[in-house]
């Protein structure tokens, strides 16, 4: 699970480490989930992007995956990423 937060959105990828292949995505750029949002800037945002990765995980069989921060520190939105996907039932 690989998490990139930029100024303005937040995007996350579940990857497959043996094929490479993108298995899950979703940011705050979806409509489905930008729809939902007043701000896509805060953390609230970011746990709404992390529950709909973790059901998406969760549809497509996938049980548990690895939190790739990619370099950024562990709080604020990068750990409400991770707080949403755990609340979805997601293993991380």
């Amino acid at each position: 699970m690989n998490v990139y937060r930029s100024e303005r959105h937040i995007y996350v990828q579940v990857i497959s480490d043996e094929t490479g292949e993108t298995l899950v995505a979703s940011s705050t750029l979806a409509p489905d989930v930008r729809s939902h949002l007043k701000k896509t800037t805060d953390v609230a945002a970011a746990r709404t992007v992390g529950e709909l990765i973790g059901k998406r995980c969760i549809e497509k069989g996938i049980t548990s995956a690895v939190f790739d921060r990619n370099g950024f520190l562990y709080h604020g939105r990068i750990a409400a990423v991770a707080d949403g996907a755990r609340a979805a039932g997601l293993r991380i």
